[in-house]
């Protein structure tokens, strides 16, 4: 199993020299990871199957939110609504655009989470860089500081939401003690950046047609009530403990049918090109099988117990040194998804009844765990969903990302975990 996800991972890596795109071998080891297991051992079947079915309902919630954001996102942008902001952001100077992208993004994806912050960046970016270059530039350091900003915040990335309703870290703790570190996770690979990013960025030329179907107003309302829609995710998970994904849907039948009444009169031409049923033509189809391939890939190392028992071994190995375990969790998070390695970790560790424990609530091992598991992700762009999903969007090449934002990342990421530790 682990060989097949390797090789299968190489060939994802390889996308370009090989040109197969990478939703096809995903695909393949999702499936094949799950039929070695099935037929290995002394499994059984029907229990196997059972697993899968589980492991599948896990893997369709990221899916159907991802589906429903980029409905939402497309929506927005098929009604020129995200004109409205690049009309305010006037600056063309390369480094200022950075700075000024990343730091919202840094707060958006804590309110937000990582995904659906890195999906609306990315419409964004679209609308202000030509250049695919400074574009993809951009939209690495957006992953950089999607995963940065969901990691400080307890509704912000998966694993740090995993960790609050397990009971590892309190609210209000875990955004004092990694608010800082991630900031600086962020803020180190900016300062780098800034010193190579020359010149200004060449806007886009916009299309006629992009003008004449929406006002002004009607390209604020749509954009108000996507991002309304957005921002309540959240607050819906934690009124009704329904799934994120629940809640996403919810917003995007809303705006489906909000869009349907206010273009009902329109003529055909135009409103074929406004309704839901038109946009969801646009959403990136090959992105949402690459997610299948990839968790369905993942769920069968963890449900086969690979992971866990390497987390195990990394226990023994380390003599249970906290932060070498947590920093290995972190750039492993961007080899395979970071839910796993979590899940393994929370599975191995108990809470401590002692307060003075690195193991109790609020203790420094699960703080620190929420940091490195966080943004380690952004070390290779296959290791968390904002990244899955701006591969994916933009079609960035795996070794370009290495060649251009791995050590940028990497250099963010131990800067963040020297800050925590002399915060210790």
């Amino acid at each position: 199993m682990i060989a097949v996800f390797l090789v299968g991972y190489a060939c994802i890596a390889l996308e370009h020299p090989l040109k197969i795109n990478k939703a096809a071998p995903a695909l393949i080891i999702g499936v094949v990871t799950w039929v070695i297991f099935i037929t290995m051992g002394n499994n059984d079947p029907h229990e196997v199957v059972h697993l899968l079915q589980e492991n599948l309902g896990e893997t369709s919630e990221t899916l159907f939110f991802l589906l429903a954001a980029m409905t939402i996102v497309e929506a927005v942008d098929s009604h020129s609504g995200f004109s409205v902001l690049t009309s305010v952001i006037k600056t063309r100077s390369k480094v200022k655009l950075l700075w000024i992208i990343c730091i919202l993004t840094f707060f958006m994806s804590a309110v937000l989470d990582n995904l659906t912050t890195t999906i609306v960046m990315i419409a964004l970016l679209r609308k202000l860089v030509a250049d695919k270059e400074t574009r993809w530039i951009l939209v690495g350091s957006v992953v950089i500081a999607a995963n940065a900003g969901g990691a400080w915040s307890p509704i912000g990335d998966v694993t740090t939401i995993m960790l609050w309703i397990g009971g590892q870290i309190s609210a209000a703790n875990i955004m004092k003690a990694i608010l800082v570190p991630s900031l600086v996770a962020l803020v180190v690979p900016l300062v780098i950046l800034s010193f190579t990013l020359k010149g200004n960025v060449e806007r886009p030329v916009e299309g006629s047609n992009d003008t004449i179907v929406t006002t002004r107003k009607m390209q604020t309302a749509i954009l108000c009530l996507g991002v309304l829609m957005l921002v309540c995710v959240p607050p819906f998970k934690m009124i009704t403990h329904l799934p994120p994904y629940m809640g996403m849907l919810l917003g995007l039948g809303i705006v489906w049918v909000v869009t349907e009444v206010v273009h009902r009169k329109r003529e055909r031409s135009i409103r074929n090109r406004l309704v839901i049923e038109n946009i969801m033509r646009k959403v990136d189809v090959p992105t949402i099988f690459f997610f299948l391939g990839i968790l369905t890939a993942v769920g069968a190392l963890a449900t086969a117990g690979i992971l866990k028992d390497f987390s195990a071994w990394l226990d023994a190995v380390t003599d249970k040194n906290i932060y070498v375990i947590n920093l290995t969790i972190g750039v492993l998070s961007s080899i395979v998804d970071n839910v796993p390695l979590v899940a393994g970790a929370m599975g191995m560790y108990e809470i401590a009844a002692d307060p003075s424990s690195v193991y109790a609530m609020d203790g420094t091992f699960w703080e620190m765990l929420a940091y490195c598991a966080g943004t380690g992700g952004s070390v290779l762009i296959i290791g968390s969903a904002a990244g899955v999903a701006a591969m994916g969007l933009e079609k960035i090449d795996f070794m370009w990302y290495v060649k251009r934002m791995s050590i940028l990342a990497l250099s963010g990421y131990f800067a963040g975990a020297l800050v925590f530790w002399l915060m210790q």
